[in-house]
């Protein structure tokens, strides 16, 4: 555990967003900060919806140096800063604040974050399947269609159990909207949850997805974006039927280190993931 003092020199870094009961950011970019030797802070900022605007007026009197952004906040702070850009403009979310040439500007990690574990991976000419329709399903939507054309998946399906809420970003992706109750239905070299199921807490014993009704193609993956638990049902079920699993870790790590190079050219050190794992691991 380090112990951080805030002196002159120290740059404030943070998360915001309401409520902020689970983050792991803090710990994560704190003992960057310590191992790498920086003069830097990174706090929890609980920012009710209605105090948005005047926080974003604290961070340009305060200079604070940096900020990560979730929910509720990703879209309406598209409004409240300089330059938004052209990924998370697209992706209608900024997830990071961080100033270039005395301008505030959003970006969105969360596509690279996304991305980064596929980085080896080849899905052209295959077909994957995103369950859920949240801000994080954009983030997916938008990672595999921006893919060069020679690893893009030929395919990209999508469902949630309202049969209506994937709609509106099936039409927006080109992506292929499927009922619910089909999901199993399309051989599919990659599944993706990207819906809270299966999170640490109420509904940690769900899946949304059971891979037990549809044989595993060469090479299938399953890729969950939930981190807590490290194993989720879903991947553990996935992997018991021959699949190889990306957990939600290696998105959150991946859009973590894309912030920390935003703000300090620099890549997160090992000694980050390390504390990130123990912590999920106690």
């Amino acid at each position: 555990m380090h112990c951080h003092r805030i002196e002159g020199s120290t740059q404030l870094y943070g998360v915001i967003g309401w409520p902020l009961t689970q983050s792991l950011s803090p710990l994560l970019h704190n003992t960057a900060f310590a191992d790498l030797g920086l003069p830097a802070l990174y706090q929890r900022w609980e920012v009710p919806p209605e105090r948005l605007p005047l926080f974003v007026d604290s961070v340009r009197l305060l200079r604070i140096q940096g900020c990560s952004v979730t929910i509720p906040h990703k879209t309406p702070i598209l409004t409240l800063i300089d330059a938004v850009r052209p990924l998370a403009k697209r992706a209608g979310a900024v997830n990071t604040l961080f100033w270039q040439d005395g301008q505030l500007c959003g970006e969105n990690t969360d596509i690279a974050g996304f991305l980064a574990p596929l980085e080896q991976e080849c899905l052209a000419g295959e077909a994957a399947l995103v369950l859920g329709a949240g801000g994080a399903s954009r983030a997916v939507a938008l990672g595999l269609t921006s893919l060069p054309e020679a690893r893009r998946p030929a395919t990209v399906y999508v469902t949630t159990p309202s049969d209506k809420r994937h709609l509106p970003l099936a039409e927006e992706f080109g992506l292929v909207p499927l009922p619910w109750k089909e999901r199993h239905e399309p051989r599919v070299r990659l599944v993706i949850n990207a819906m809270p199921l299966g999170m640490h807490g109420a509904t940690e014993a769900e899946t949304p997805y059971d891979f037990t009704l549809c044989p595993a193609p060469p090479e299938g993956l399953a890729y969950d974006i939930v981190y807590n638990p490290l194993e989720t049902r879903f991947l553990r079920q996935a992997r018991q039927t021959g699949r190889r699993c990306i957990g939600g870790l290696e998105m959150f790590y991946g859009q973590a280190n894309a912030q920390f190079r935003l703000w300090t050219g620099r890549s997160l050190p090992e000694a980050a993931r390390q504390a990130l794992e123990n912590a999920l691991s106690s």
